[in-house]
């Protein structure tokens, strides 16, 4: 078994793409459903031509409500300074840097996406793998 991908449900497809585009994501495909459900499938470069996120856009699903159930996703920058630079020019509003294990370990900032989904963004340190493996841990 392997994790596939995320799905959010979002309120407005056009306004989510826009800013997901501007995080960094392409889309991979859509499809569309009777009743006006639309599904978005995006990744970032270096997810190459596998989904990773999926948005989905359901006009008869009623009000969206994120709730306090969901915490976040993550994604790797190779540069996070370089990164919030980025999205502050492309009018986006990134939260500031933060060094959680101090200045050893990775930096990251939370994003809010325009439905209130949380991103957090992370440059690990020179030397760590990609991603966070048991190594993390022990």
């Amino acid at each position: 078994m392997k994790t596939l991908l995320t799905a959010y449900r979002v309120a407005g497809l056009d306004r989510s793409f826009d800013f997901y585009t501007k995080v960094g994501f392409r889309e991979i495909g859509r499809a569309e459903f009777e009743g006006g459900t639309t599904r978005l499938m995006l990744n970032l470069p270096a997810d190459g031509e596998f989904v990773t996120l999926e948005l989905v856009h359901d006009p008869g699903a009623g009000p969206l409500e994120i709730g306090n159930g969901f915490s976040h996703i993550a994604v790797q920058v190779d540069d996070l300074t370089a990164t919030l630079a980025d999205l502050a020019a492309k009018g986006l509003a990134p939260g500031q840097l933060e060094l959680p294990a101090g200045e050893h370990g990775p930096k990251t900032s939370m994003l809010l996406d325009p439905d209130g989904y949380r991103i957090e963004l992370v440059e690990w340190p020179p030397g760590h793998p990609d991603g966070i493996t048991r190594a993390d841990f022990e």
